[in-house]
């Protein structure tokens, strides 16, 4: 075998080689193909997806803003109740001081 036939030889395998791989790749993508139905659906179920983000990131929105009320509401009602609690200790001690009166002017 001489140069010029090891030269085409090489080339010929070469080029099979080219044309089988070409040929491979051609029938991965034919049997691979999406089709628009499927590419729709997918567009569908992104767009779902989205809109339930949506409504989850304003359900959080939602209970945050509504903790903070509780939770201003809550401090208000123990500041009130702390409040009516001194009110109480404070009347209770004024009945105390009005029968301890009492008693001493009807022991008198």
């Amino acid at each position: 075998m001489n140069r010029i036939e090891f030269i085409v030889a090489t080339a010929i395998i070469l080029f099979v080689a080219f044309c089988m791989g070409w040929f491979t790749n051609w029938l991965v993508h034919r049997f691979r193909r999406v089709s628009q139905s499927d590419v729709d659906q997918l567009d569908r179920m992104a767009q779902e997806l989205h809109e339930a983000e949506e409504t989850r990131d304003q359900a959080i929105t939602y209970l945050q803003q509504r903790e903070a009320e509780l939770t201003n509401q809550l401090a208000q009602t123990e500041a009130e109740l702390s409040a009516a609690m001194e009110g109480l200790r404070d009347a209770r001690h004024e009945a105390e001081e009005m029968r301890a009166y009492v008693e001493r002017i009807s022991a008198n």
